[in-house]
């Protein structure tokens, strides 16, 4: 008998009932000292007070009113984005997923006004992931995602991650944009190489196409800038962003550049939710606080430590770790051993972390951890490695 939940998850058997900073308490009694942030979303850590008051007061006085107004907190964010970043304007929505299927529309849109209507095409990178929407899903082009949903949607190419010749070699006259993450997250936490993302600038401009970022789990303070691409000073045209935007509240973003939202006049999109008062609260709460002097030093510093243990863990461990890979607070380890497996371990113990493609750990702590709670999360890796049965 089904249950009346749908059963899409493979969900823990661990039901929490609140949180504070980096743990999470269940229901149970159990702690546990949280590095998923909510799949990267609580990067405040959960029920940051500042967040909670500029979300209560809101609630207090509109919650939705519709896109058929003007709603001054999104108008607020919008500028704060734009102030703080590439774009030129920005869409609000609820999801990631949304984020980026907006981002393929204004790329279509792009070149249908400038002249070029059979320029449709997008290509991505094997590996990513996008979200769960048909057109994310065939964005991103993983075979274990799409199974049973097919036809695929048509419009997407797809070359190796971090691989410049192939990207330039899957140009084509319908090439219409070009679609990556900065760091892929679920793909396997990789972070591509110094010039990857000044040659992706590169062919996009020399063929005409928009280049577009999915900043979805990389970005919002994650590597320890606002945007992932800002350590390498490549802005794109298009980039869509979520997750930590709202520290848990749902609210998605796409921003684009003046030249790239040529086609985006009334009546071209739209949504029911997106934006309302109560997630533009949350953002610029959110944004008040990253934006804050000194914020992302910290969160870099805490990365570069936090690295550096991992790193003494896996050369401690040979049999269980291979090595550490990603960026900032987006960290990961590829495992010898089934990830899965160490994951299902660390939660006995009170840790939570999450897996990524190509047998990775996936460890996303709240960008505002500190030193005590890194030194926890370590002990208690070190002792099930320690304990680890013997191959």
């Amino acid at each position: 008998m089904i249950s009346a939940v749908m059963p899409t998850y493979g969900r823990w058997d661990v039901a929490v009932e609140r949180g504070e900073g980096a743990y999470l308490y269940a229901t149970d009694g159990r702690r546990f000292l949280d590095l998923t942030s909510g799949i990267g979303v609580t990067s405040l850590g959960h029920c940051h007070p500042h967040v909670i008051e500029a979300v209560t007061a809101q609630a207090g006085a509109l919650w939705h009113s519709s896109n058929l107004f003007r709603i001054p907190g999104q108008e607020r964010l919008a500028q704060r984005l734009v102030d703080n970043s590439f774009a030129d304007t920005v869409f609000f929505n609820n999801s990631g997923a949304e984020a980026v299927e907006l981002a393929l529309k204004v790329a279509r849109k792009y070149q249908s006004e400038t002249g070029h209507p059979e320029r449709y095409r997008i290509i991505g990178c094997q590996g990513s992931f996008h979200g769960r929407s048909f057109a994310t899903l065939a964005a991103a082009g993983a075979e274990n995602y799409l199974k049973g949903f097919g036809p695929v949607m048509d419009g997407f190419d797809h070359v190796a991650f971090n691989n410049l010749n192939e990207m330039r070699a899957a140009v084509t006259p319908e090439t219409a944009a070009i679609l990556v993450e900065p760091v892929q997250g679920e793909g396997g936490v990789r972070a591509p190489s110094a010039d990857y993302l000044k040659g992706l600038r590169a062919i996009a401009d020399e063929f005409g196409l928009l280049l577009v970022y999915d900043e979805v789990q990389c970005g919002m303070g994650r590597t320890g800038k606002l945007f992932a691409h800002q350590w390498s000073g490549v802005a794109p045209d298009v980039m869509a962003v979520a997750k930590a935007l709202g520290n848990g509240f749902p609210i998605g973003a796409c921003l684009a550049s003046e030249k790239a939202a040529v086609g985006m006049v009334p009546g071209t999109h739209g949504s029911t939710f997106g934006g309302n008062p109560m997630a533009v609260a949350a953002g610029n709460a959110v944004l008040d606080v990253m934006l804050a002097p000194g914020f992302f030093d910290g969160v870099a510093a805490v990365a570069t430590r936090f690295r550096a243990k991992l790193e003494e863990l896996a050369a401690a461990y040979p049999k269980l770790f291979d090595s550490v890979r990603g960026a900032g607070l987006l960290l990961g380890i590829k495992c010898v051993v089934p990830a899965g497996d160490i994951v299902a371990k660390l939660r006995q113990e009170g840790l939570l972390v999450l897996t990524a493609g190509d047998n990775v750990l996936r460890i996303l702590p709240p960008l505002v951890i500190g030193d005590r709670e890194i030194a926890a999360a370590l002990d208690i890796m070190h002792k099930v490695a320690r304990e680890w049965p013997a191959a």
